[in-house]
């Protein structure tokens, strides 16, 4: 099985629950949906290898690994979460929600992009982490879903005076709603990948 992989580097987790934890991020290309704030050049990539993935996420000394993208829940696979383990590794995943991730992964967050990407539906039932990046949707929809943790993280727009505000309603929305954390992207903010 051969998988087309924008990206492998080490850096520490910026959002949501496991943040500040070190991990092997490993980027997918491609998915099945084009939010426009999205961070991945799908059109990038290099085919690797079950063998190739596993040797380098090895390389790095965090067991943590993310599985992201793009979309990981459409190419990756249980063979290669099993391999992950085998190599003494927990499997994180980070996907939009639109397809069912492989049996096996440790931890899943689920940041769904429907308000950007309507008439796509949300197939997965629960997650472990639910992370909304905020940009004034209707947040009622999110509701029905099971999370053991959720997270609003307001949209960075690229326009500092529009992401103040989305900051400033994100954190009334949490304080309103505490059952919701405040997530920021803390590698953006301290200037790592």
């Amino acid at each position: 099985m051969r998988f087309k992989i924008n990206e492998i580097f080490y850096s520490l987790q910026g959002e949501g629950f496991y943040v500040g934890t070190p991990a092997v991020f490993v980027r997918f290309s491609g998915c099945n949906l084009r939010c426009p704030f999205c961070d991945t050049a799908h059109e990038e990539g290099e085919w690797l290898t079950e063998d190739d993935v596993v040797a380098a996420v090895v390389a790095y000394p965090a067991r943590h690994v993310v599985l992201t993208g793009g979309e990981p829940s459409l190419f990756a696979t249980e063979a290669l979460v099993r391999r992950l383990h085998d190599a003494g590794r927990y499997v994180a995943m980070e996907t939009n929600g639109t397809h069912l991730p492989p049996a096996g992964v440790d931890w899943l967050t689920c940041s769904p992009k429907t308000d950007v990407c309507p008439g796509v539906p949300l197939v997965l039932p629960a997650c472990n982490e639910l992370k909304v990046v905020y940009s004034r949707q209707d947040m009622a929809p999110y509701a029905a879903m099971r999370a053991d943790h959720r997270f609003l993280q307001p949209c960075d727009t690229g326009d500092e005076a529009e992401n103040r505000a989305l900051l400033a309603e994100a954190t009334d929305y949490c304080l309103d709603h505490p059952e919701w954390r405040l997530s920021l992207q803390v590698h953006k903010l301290i200037g790592i990948r």
